[in-house]
């Protein structure tokens, strides 16, 4: 057998193996709608707290009131939904053109995986809100983000795990800063996910 042709079929085995035990059909261009999503998200939410003449420094307002507390949430809701709504209806794509079901074991590893983390995330911020402690929610939603992505990104892009660490370093830093929640915010769920998207569509082309 030619040298080369062998050096191709295992080429095609390893890319086999590597789609059998990845989930790719996550987009890169879902990641960098998704980081334009939270930073309107976060504008949206500084102009309901802060309003249009405080500067950019430390907080000078404090959430005591039950409806704006309920009009962050609703905010915070809609990103999400449409968040998700774009990763999946852009997954979907991705894996239809790579012709590779988008539900297969891997992707329900993916998901159990990530899963975890972000229900417990979730249900710390929410008990955080009922105590009052709202300067905490920031730093938790990031950390408990960013092991959700490092515990997922054995079953897709190793770049997802380098994401991970970066939202875990800005969560706690925002522990460190308390105060500054919504700028780490922006950083960590707006301009993270959108250098992460460029470099993902760049390198895989999705």
């Amino acid at each position: 057998m030619n040298p080369n042709d062998l050096t191709k079929e295992i080429q095609q085995i390893r890319s086999l193996m590597e789609r059998s035990s990845k989930f790719i059909s996550i987009s890169g261009l879902s990641s960098v709608l998704i980081g334009t999503y939270a930073l309107i998200g976060a504008g949206i939410a500084y102009v309901l707290v802060y309003g249009f003449d405080s500067e950019f420094s430390y907080r000078d307002h404090y959430i005591t009131d039950n409806g704006l507390l309920l009009k962050l949430f609703l905010v915070a809701l809609l990103v999400l939904i449409v968040s998700l709504a774009t990763g999946i209806i852009m997954a979907k794509r991705k894996a239809k053109k790579l012709k590779q079901p988008i539900w297969n074991a891997t992707s329900k590893s993916l998901l159990y995986a990530v899963s975890i983390p972000l229900i417990t995330g979730g249900i710390l911020a929410m008990i955080f809100i009922s105590k009052e402690y709202y300067i905490l929610i920031a730093s938790t939603l990031l950390v408990f983000y960013g092991l959700a992505l490092c515990a997922g990104s054995v079953f897709t892009f190793p770049e997802i795990r380098w994401l991970g660490i970066f939202e875990i370093i800005l969560g706690l830093l925002a522990l460190q800063f308390p105060g500054y929640g919504l700028w780490f915010w922006v950083a960590g769920f707006g301009f993270l996910h959108i250098i992460y998207g460029i470099i993902v569509h760049n390198k895989y082309g999705s």
